[in-house]
């Protein structure tokens, strides 16, 4: 599967150089990955709701990115400057969010996905940076990448590391709350 077609949003970078940098760190993550640009776009995006989720990985990381992309439009149109957003930067940062899952995933015996030994030790924003910085991702970028999580919570974020951390934490905790209920 041609990496555009997983990622369309790619062609938002105006950098070229980041634009190809981006495309190569999904390439060398589906390239050691179990799983494949098919499997990104049926599993579940994320394994505590239970596989009958029909939210995929795709669907909530493509939200993740344009939800982030207009947040980020908005700052720099109401803001007078004050807040300003690399769009670039944000851009690139939302969409390499996660490629770190797909070292952390595997599939079971009956294809369904699941948290593998590697994703036990290293949750995704550490090889997601990895991977990242293999592939020529600048350190803002791979900021993103590190604080999107909880594990941002301990640093100081870039005002386009908080966007998309809110971004992804928006799209996913109202489905993690429906658990409890």
């Amino acid at each position: 599967m041609n990496i555009l077609e997983l990622w369309p949003e790619i062609n938002w970078i105006e950098d070229e150089k980041l634009r190809d940098n981006v495309t190569k760190t999904w390439e060398l993550a589906l390239k050691r990955s179990v799983l494949t640009g098919e499997d990104l776009q049926t599993i579940p995006f994320t394994l505590l709701c239970g596989p009958d989720l029909k939210v995929t990985f795709m669907d909530h990381k493509r939200s993740v990115v344009h939800i982030a992309k207009a947040a980020g439009e908005k700052c720099n149109e109401f803001y007078h400057g004050e807040l300003p957003v690399n769009m670039d930067v944000l851009i690139a940062g939302a969409i390499l969010a996660d490629v770190g899952k797909l070292l952390e995933y595997v599939l079971d015996e009956n294809g369904k996905s699941v948290q593998g030994i590697y994703g036990k030790y290293l949750r995704h924003p550490f090889s997601g940076v990895s991977i990242a910085e293999e592939c020529g991702v600048p350190a803002e970028v791979c900021h993103i990448i590190a604080t999107h999580a909880g594990e941002g919570n301990m640093v100081k974020r870039t005002t386009e590391a908080y966007l998309v951390h809110h971004a992804d934490f928006m799209t996913f905790l109202p489905f993690k709350e429906r658990l409890k209920v």
